[in-house]
Order: structure tokens, then sequence, then C-alpha cells
């Protein structure tokens, strides 16, 4: 007998005829004899509803009273499976955030889970299953608290860690990892086993599959996942330590996002601490900075900085920027027509030129870098928004992904 978390996400709950699916496979695994909790998203769309529901109200619509709004999502979602599983005979209950509870810490609508209360829901796991809305929980002080995107993957690692279970599986509308978008390059292939460092790059990069804070703390508490399809029985990804797999390629994946801006500081005055004191209001500001690049004057006298940040940020950056009595500055230019186009692989380490074999495949196809930066298993770049699928495409073939 095993003990399995089972997180379903928007689509796989989208409808009340897939909730119903849904049932169906949480059956299959109770009557195998699993002990089965179940993490459920908001039906597809509905969040989205919700929050223009709010913007009609106000556009700045009050952080807690939205955390109460937003959490009522997940809440409907598990009422109706719960009432599902009862019409097949199983015995199944949903369990609101503060009648377990799951303790958060944090702001409103960027909340993490530090606790919860779990010997209610242990008791109930031995005679039926327990249905759990993700995306939630609440305060010390009482309060609801969401938990931002993606927090029902959240809510599922965190859950698998605290009751220690065997497994946490991801359901999804697709059947596992891709190497790349397999709506926008069909050669897209299927990756049946992927370490925690590669998926949380990928995460990070662009890829949608899972959010990147799940991904992170399965790392940290090496809680085994698996990514698979609510409506086919193939096979998914299984995410997990790195030891466990044997690299034969270098390069795992291509993503991409086009979520970024680039901003360049011309003619900074060159002296020390002209980058602190460029980047610390922006810290203060909690934008997050990505790729950075310094050029030199001949003169040694100034120089020019371009950073990237996301950009739904570009205009408080500027802001920001332009009110900044600490650093002088020629001028500011900025382009938010750009993508990040990403290689990840942990067998890049040990593999020579994979750098190389990048620079020169884009620019072969006449593709421009903007921007470069590195770490142990990923290489990104930025480059013109026009050109990301063609990059993508390119990267993939190269790296022998198709």
């Amino acid at each position: 007998m095993a003990k399995k978390v089972l997180k379903f996400g928007g689509t796989s709950v989208g409808t009340i005829e897939r909730i119903q699916h849904v049932a169906k496979i949480v059956k299959t695994e109770h009557d195998a004899g699993n002990k089965v909790i179940v993490v459920v998203s908001a039906m597809a769309g509905k969040t989205n509803e919700l929050i223009k529901f709010s913007k009609k109200i106000s556009n700045d619509f009050n952080k807690r009273e939205l955390d109460v709004l937003l959490s009522s999502g997940e809440q409907v979602t598990s009422a109706l499976l719960a009432g599902a599983l009862i019409e097949k005979n199983i015995k199944s209950k949903s369990w609101l955030n503060w009648q377990i509870p799951i303790l958060t810490e944090g702001e409103h609508s960027n909340a993490r889970i530090v606790n919860m209360n779990i010997s209610k829901i242990n008791k109930f796991l031995e005679e039926g299953v327990a249905i759990i809305p993700g995306f939630q929980g609440i305060s010390k002080n009482g309060e609801i608290m969401t938990i931002g995107r993606g927090g029902s993957d959240a809510t599922a690692v965190a859950i698998a860690k605290l009751f220690n279970a065997d497994s946490c599986e991801i359901y999804t509308d697709v059947d596992g990892v891709y190497s790349t978008d397999p709506n926008k390059i069909p050669l897209a292939k299927k990756i049946e086993k992927i370490s925690y460092d590669e998926m949380l790059e990928l995460s990070t990069l662009g890829a949608k599959v899972m959010q990147s804070s799940a991904v992170q703390t399965a790392m940290i508490y090496d809680i085994p996942l698996e990514v698979k399809s609510t409506f086919t029985n193939r096979k998914g990804t299984k995410i997990f330590n790195q030891q466990n797999i044997d690299y034969t390629k270098s390069v795992t994946g291509v993503a991409y996002s086009k979520d970024d801006a680039k901003i360049t500081l011309i003619g900074v005055e060159d002296k020390p601490g002209v980058a602190a004191n460029i980047f610390e209001p922006l810290n203060q500001a909690q934008i997050n900075v990505d790729m950075v690049i310094q050029n030199i004057s001949s003169d040694q006298k100034t120089t020019d900085i371009t950073f990237t940040i996301k950009r739904e940020d570009l205009l408080k950056t500027k802001k920001i920027l332009e009110n900044n009595k600490n650093i002088v500055y020629k001028n500011i230019t900025h382009n938010d027509k750009v993508s990040k186009i990403s290689i990840v692989g942990a067998g890049m380490v040990s593999t020579p030129g994979v750098t190389y074999k990048m620079f020169r495949g884009l620019a072969d196809n006449k593709i421009n870098i903007l921007a470069i930066s590195t770490s142990e298993i990923k290489l990104s770049v930025i480059i013109d928004e026009e050109n990301t699928l063609n990059a993508v495409k390119k990267l993939h073939t190269i790296f022998d992904l198709d």
C-alpha cells in the first residue's frame, strides 16, 4: 500500500465531465489499496474570470479580499470532485485550508506554506480519499492567503513532503515534459527522465508544465515527481535526483519566453559603486534583474550597462532610473520586442563546445545575440522576438533533439 498525492490542473477539471473522469482515476488508485490525497486547481478559466470580476469593482482591488475571492475557485472544484467520488461509493471529503489547517506566511497573493496539521487527514485516509484545494492556506491570524502562480503544484509537493508520500503525480493536459513546446515545434520529444536541476531551469526559463517553486521544494526534500496526462494512459516524465539518470546528450531541452525587456543605460559615469547605485533601488522595488552586460568606452571614463527585466516591469524600471539622483548617464534606451532562448542540460557539464555550437547555429541563421547568461547546466541568450521560433527550431535540431 502506497501513500500518493495526485494533483489535477485546471484543464483536467475544466468541466463536469472531466471532473467525473478524474474521479475514475482517483477511484482506480483507491481501489488498488493506496492512500490517496488529491490536490485540485480551479476549473480552467475560473481564476481569470474572478480577476475580471474584481477589476470591474476596482483596478486596485483590496489584496485581502482578492485572496478570499480567488481561493473560491479551488474550493468549488474540491467539493465537486468529492461529490463525484461519493457517487461512486468512495468515502471522500473536501478539506478547506482552515479545517486542516494549512499554515502559511508571507504577503497576500504570494504566501508560502510553512506547515500543516496532518493528524485529521491521516486518520481520514484510513477509510477515504481526502480532497484539498490547492493554491491557498491560512495565516497565523486566520486570514486566507493564496500562494501565487502555480500555487496548486506547490501545495501538492508540500503535502507530499509533510505526509511523507511515496510519490507525487502532477496530472495535466500533456503527457509529460517535452524537449521544447510541442504545440510550436512538432518534432519535440517527450523526456522520460529529467533531473530536478534541469526541470527547475526549464520551468524558470519558460516551460509551462510545472511551477518552479514546486520543483525546488521537491528537489530540497527529494520527493519523486511524475508529470502525466489526465486524458491518456501513456507513461509520463519522471523527475528525480540526477544520479538516477544516464545522460547520452549534452542538451535535454530548449526553452523560450517572451516575457523579457532589455534596457541600456548609455554613457554611465564609470566609477566604483555605480552598478550598486543603479540596481539598489530596483532591488528595493522587487524588480528582478536577469542578464547584465557592461561595455567600457575607449576613454575608460564612461560605460554602457545593459540588463534585462520582466516586460511587465519595464515602465516601473524606467521611472525608477529616471528619478535616480545617484547615477549620471547620457541616455536610456529600451527594447520590449525581445525573447529569451535557453538550452538546458546536465550533460553540458562534461561536453566541450556546447557554447560554440549554439552561437554558430544562431549565426548561420542570421540571428543576432543581444545578451548572454550562463550557468553550469544552462545557456541563455536574448534575441529579437521575431526570430523566436526559428531559433528554437534550429537549436532543437542542432542538439539532436528532433
